[in-house]
C-alpha cells in the first residue's frame, strides 16, 4: 500500500511541476487503494487577465500573493462560499457572485459552495454578537433555496454575458456544492486529527474576527471560534478533490481564507514527509486568496439581513421593481463606482455612460443603465421588463397599451401594493368605497376630501367627480385597476371572480 502511494505521489509531483512550467492542467483520478490512476491533461491559455480586470473595476481589496496574476493566465478553478442563514442571498453577496462571473466568462472553472454545515456554526467575521442558531431543517431548506437561486442567477448571467459579446463555453457552468457532504461524515476525532492538529491557537486568536469579539464583554463561544477551521478545511477539500486554487470572499473573510491556505500548505508538507518525498515540491501548493471590498451603506454599515437593510435577490422577498428602484435612487457620485463593480460592461462603455450622465444628471441616465444591467443579471430579461413596467405605472405614465395581466405579474409578490378584491366589490361601486377597499384611504370621508383637492387618481387619471363609479371599462383587460393618492402612494387592485 505504501509503495503504491509513493508511486502515485511521484507521478503527482512530476505532473504538478510540469504543469506549472508549461501551463498545462492535469487531473489525477484514483480509487481509495491508489492502484488505479488515470491522468487527463490539456492546455488552456486565458488571454484576458481577470485579476487586472477586477483591479480596474475596484473589485479587489487584497491578494494573498501577487503570483496569482501569472496563475490566472492559464485556466484555473475558483470558489466562493455562502452560509444558508436566510432563504435568499442579498445584495451584499452579489459582488462575490459577480466576481465568479468575471472568472467564468473568461474561461475559468467556478464553484459556489453552500455552507450546509458551517451555516449551523455561524461565522463571527464582521459581527459584534453571536448568531442565533438555526434548526438543521431550516438550514437545509435555506440551502436548497440558495442552490436554486445561484443556478438561476448564473443562467441569467450567462445569457447576460452572451448579449454583451462574451463567448461562453457550455462545459463551464458554475458547479454548486454543499460542505455538509463532507462534514456530516466527519467525527469529532477526525476533525481534531485532520484539521485541529495543524492549527495554532495563537494564530487563531490573532485573527480579527476573534480579536474584535474578545474585546466585547460577551466574548466568543468555542463554536464560533472553531468556524475558521471548518472554512479552512473547505478550501483544502476543494483544492484536493476539485483542483481549486483560488478562494474569493469579502474583505472580512481574509482570516478564514489565509487559514485555508495555511492548512493546504501544512497538509501537503505533512503528506510529502510521510511519503519520504523532497520538501521542494511544496512550492506547488498554488493556493491563493482574493478579497473584494465589502458593500457598505452610505453610513458605512455592512449590507446584510442582520443589519436590517438587506436588498434580497429573491424576487418574492424584494420584487424586481424594488430591486431596480434601489439603483435608480443612487447618488450621482456612486454611479461610476457601481457600474464598474456590478456590471460586466467594458470600461470604455462605462466611461461613455458616465460622460453622458454628467451632462444632464437630472435625467438619471446613469442610474437607469446601472439598474437595467444589474436587474437583468439577477432577474433575467423578464424580470427587467417587469421592473420597467412597474416603474412606468408607479411614476404616473399613461396606462395605455399596458396589458392588465402583465401589470399583475409585475407586482405579483408585492402584497403591500397589490390587493386581490372580488369583482362585485369593485364594479359599479363608487370610487370612495373602492379606495377604502384597496387600502388607499382609511375612510370614505378621507377619500372624498382627497377628491376635492385633486389628490385621488384612478389609472393615473385624476378623479373629479366624488360619485364616480368604477365600471368594467376602468379595468385593464378586466383584471386590474390602479388607485393613487397624492404623488406616489399606489395601490393596485387585482379583480377576482
Amino acid at each position: 500500500m505504501m509503495k503504491s502511494k509513493i508511486i502515485f505521489r511521484n507521478i503527482y509531483n512530476k505532473f504538478t511541476k510540469f504543469s506549472c512550467e508549461k501551463g498545462i492542467k492535469f487531473y489525477p483520478f484514483y480509487d481509495g487503494s491508489y492502484h488505479n490512476i488515470s491522468i487527463r491533461c490539456f492546455t488552456k491559455k486565458i488571454e484576458d487577465n481577470v485579476i487586472e480586470e477586477l483591479k480596474k473595476r475596484g473589485l479587489i481589496n487584497a491578494l494573498t500573493s501577487s503570483d496569482i496574476i501569472n496563475r490566472v493566465k492559464n485556466q484555473t478553478t475558483i470558489y466562493c462560499g455562502v452560509d444558508p442563514t436566510a432563504p435568499s442571498l442579498h445584495l451584499g453577496n452579489l459582488l462575490t457572485l459577480i466576481g465568479l462571473l468575471h472568472f467564468n466568462v473568461r474561461g475559468h472553472r467556478t464553484i459556489a459552495l453552500i455552507g450546509g454545515a458551517t451555516g449551523s456554526i455561524g461565522d463571527p467575521s464582521g459581527r459584534n454578537t453571536e448568531r442565533q442558531p438555526l434548526s438543521f431543517s431550516m438550514i437545509e431548506k435555506n440551502a436548497n433555496a440558495i442552490d436554486n437561486q445561484i443556478r438561476k442567477i448564473f443562467i441569467n448571467g450567462k445569457k447576460y454575458a452572451l448579449r454583451r459579446g462574451f463567448k461562453i463555453r457550455d462545459e463551464l457552468d458554475v458547479i454548486i456544492l454543499n460542505n455538509l457532504k463532507w462534514f456530516q461524515k466527519m467525527s469529532a476525532l477526525e476533525l481534531l486529527n485532520d484539521i485541529g492538529r495543524y492549527a495554532r491557537v495563537g494564530t487563531m486568536m490573532a485573527r480579527d474576527s476573534v480579536k474584535l469579539r474578545m474585546e466585547n464583554t460577551g466574548g466568543i463561544s468555542f463554536t464560533e471560534f472553531s468556524y475558521q477551521l471548518l472554512q479552512a478545511y473547505d478550501f483544502w477539500h476543494l483544492h484536493h478533490y476539485h483542483q481549486c486554487q483560488i478562494q474569493l470572499g469579502g474583505s472580512d473573510q481574509w482570516g478564514n481564507i489565509t487559514a485555508g491556505i495555511d492548512l493546504i500548505h501544512k497538509k501537503k508538507t505533512d503528506s510529502i514527509k510521510t511519503t519520504t518525498e523532497s520538501l521542494e515540491t511544496t512550492e506547488n501548493t498554488n493556493a491563493f486568496g482574493i478579497t473584494i471590498p465589502l458593500l457598505l451603506t452610505s453610513t458605512g454599515e455592512k449590507f446584510g439581513k442582520s443589519a436590517g437593510n438587506a436588498i434580497w435577490l429573491d424576487d418574492k422577498m424584494t420584487s424586481p421593481y424594488e430591486f431596480y428602484q434601489y439603483f435608480m435612487k443612487l447618488a450621482d457620485a456612486d454611479v461610476e463606482k457601481y457600474l464598474r463593480m456590478f456590471t460586466i460592461l467594458s470600461m470604455e462603455e462605462i466611461d461613455q455612460i458616465v460622460k453622458t450622465h454628467m451632462k444632464s444628471p437630472e435625467e438619471r441616465k446613469g442610474q437607469e443603465k446601472l439598474a437595467s444591467e444589474i436587474t437583468e443579471f439577477v432577474h433575467g430579461v423578464a424580470g427587467l421588463q417587469k421592473a420597467q413596467l412597474a416603474t412606468r405605472v408607479l411614476f404616473g405614465d399613461s396606462l395605455e397599451n399596458i396589458r392588465g395581466h402583465d401589470l399583475i405579474e409585475a407586482f405579483l409578490h408585492d402584497s403591500q401594493r397589490l390587493t386581490p378584491i372580488h369583482r362585485n366589490e369593485i364594479v359599479n361601486r363608487t370610487i370612495d368605497r373602492v379606495a377604502v377597499a384597496a387600502g388607499a384611504c382609511k375612510s370614505r370621508n378621507e377619500a372624498n376630501k382627497l377628491i376635492k383637492v385633486g389628490g385621488l387618481y384612478l389609472n393615473n387619471q385624476r378623479v373629479i367627480e366624488p360619485h364616480h363609479k368604477v365600471i368594467e371599462g376602468d379595468l385593464l383587460d378586466g383584471a386590474v385597476c390602479v388607485i393613487r393618492t397624492g404623488k406616489s402612494n399606489y395601490h393596485l387592485i387585482q379583480v377576482i371572480d
